[in-house]
């Protein structure tokens, strides 16, 4: 049976990158110390000031460079999976990615996504300096035996993107975030994760940045949609073991995906 203790770590990242990473390390060593194997941080783990704006340019830096560096060194040296949102360069003049970055011990960088929907709602503009990501194939990547799929933040409100994930064999969803405060969005935030949990028969882990900017309430949920941990708005992290064995148990008794009858076909 395939077993992987996961935690959500959440703080407020902000412009300063190397306090964000010593906040990262600190997280990682308090979830390492309860047991975590693997540690999931926001969106914009890297750097983030709001709104966002030109300074996130200069911020953005490729995978090979510094940040991805130091999660890598920090996988090694803690024996675990660090998950963490950044800006990224891209090739697109006057704007830059987010990504998500997925680094284990021993292997560096095994996973990267960048965002595909920009959170163009609320009263927010991202894609006037974010680039989206490329409607490619999900990466996937494993961890302590389990299939494990990225997507951040506004994708929660497409459900065909965790169905995608799903479809390529992921049964651990991570989510990071910047979930932005706001009325009724920390109820969006519970339902839109507990929902593409139970649709598609998968845990889903979404960490957040805490307040005043996000909701906090970063949380794990089961194939059913039982909350196995959560967190309301303090930095720290929170705990739960993820089972292969547990979603091929909760599919037994609900093939809804064998069961449904459309496919999920990008758009041009």
């Amino acid at each position: 049976m395939s077993e992987l203790s996961v935690a959500v770590a959440q703080f407020a990242p902000g412009p300063d990158t190397d306090a964000n990473l010593e906040a990262i390390r600190e997280l990682t060593d308090a979830a390492v110390s309860r047991g975590a194997q693997l540690v999931v941080f926001p969106e914009y783990s890297s750097f983030f000031v709001n709104p966002i704006g030109a300074a996130f340019l200069d911020a953005a830096e490729p995978l090979d460079g510094p940040f991805v560096a130091a999660l890598a060194e920090l996988a090694d040296e803690r024996s675990v999976t660090v998950v963490a949102g950044m800006a990224e360069t891209s090739g697109d003049a006057g704007r830059f990615t987010n990504t998500v970055v997925a680094v284990t011990r021993g292997a560096g960088l095994v996973a990267s996504y960048r965002k595909q929907h920009l959170y163009d709602a609320f009263g927010a503009r991202e894609s006037e300096w974010v680039a989206p990501g490329e409607l490619a194939e999900p990466q996937v990547f494993t961890a302590g035996g389990v299939i494990i799929g990225l997507q951040t933040c506004y994708d929660l409100r497409f459900p065909e993107v965790t169905r995608r994930i799903v479809d390529a064999g992921a049964e651990l969803v991570l989510v990071p975030s910047e979930w932005v405060h706001g009325n009724l969005k920390l109820h969006h935030w519970r339902t839109l994760i507990t929902a593409r949990a139970i649709e598609n028969t998968v845990y889903v882990a979404a960490s957040d940045h805490i307040p005043p900017i996000g909701v906090g309430a970063s949380l794990i949920v089961d194939p059913m949609g039982v909350v196995l941990a959560e967190l309301e708005d303090e930095t720290d992290a929170a705990l739960a073991v993820v089972s292969s064995e547990r979603v091929r148990e909760v599919r037994g008794v609900n093939p809804a995906l064998k069961l449904r009858r459309y496919a999920v076909i990008p758009a041009s």
